[in-house]
């Protein structure tokens, strides 16, 4: 479980495998002894399980393996050397709930079909996958690329999150542009809530 506060933009230093399975080798700040064998890191969003760590050149890295349904359903079939990628650790008890909860199960990809930039500040309007729209809320929570954001408004096909300057400077948002590709989890929250009311509706 993480909460979508992102501690560390990571870089993909290397990409092994075929088709249906991804070996990476991701490069970051994290201490390498910290990042054991069977560890979660959130990478982006999917929530991968670490199965190598070590240190190189003053920087550690870890290695994992995203297999055929995460990149069926995540941008990571684009990932490549040299792909920045927003990393969270794990949430422990006790830690401060600074986002909302997020389970790094990516629901679906979306993508950015406009930015405004205005008073340093990033106004995104990312397209919403027909099937989780009902999901999506106004002043509710989303989690983009791993980043827990609140929507500032919904129209028909698309939502809009506001990126403050602290966000754009410790995220890889600042580098994002239109028709760019996300990775889009919808909150937890609103989707038991949904799943409630069709129970309701269907017992009544």
């Amino acid at each position: 479980m993480f909460t979508g506060i992102i501690s560390d933009i990571g870089e993909v230093e290397s990409v092994e495998g075929g088709a249906n399975l991804h070996h990476l080798r991701i490069a970051c700040s994290y201490e390498a002894e910290t990042m054991t064998p069977g560890v979660s890191i959130a990478c982006g969003g999917p929530c991968l399980t670490v199965v190598a760590s070590g240190a190189k050149s003053n920087r550690s890295w870890f290695e994992v393996d995203v297999a055929a349904e995460t990149l069926a359903r995540t941008t990571a079939r684009h990932w490549k050397t040299g792909t920045k990628l927003n990393l969270e650790r794990p949430l422990k008890i006790g830690d401060e709930l600074g986002g909302h909860l997020v389970t790094g199960h990516v629901d679906a990809v979306a993508t950015i079909t406009a930015i405004a930039d205005f008073d340093n500040m990033r106004r995104m309007d990312i397209g919403t996958p027909e099937n989780l729209a009902r999901f999506i809320a106004e002043k509710g929570s989303v989690s983009l690329d791993g980043t827990s954001l609140t929507v500032n408004s919904v129209e028909v096909g698309f939502f809009s999150v506001l990126l403050v300057p602290h966000t754009l400077k410790v995220t890889t948002w600042g580098g994002r542009r239109a028709g760019d590709e996300i990775n889009l989890e919808v909150d937890l929250m609103a989707r038991y809530a949904a799943r409630l009311a069709g129970n309701l509706s269907w017992n009544s």
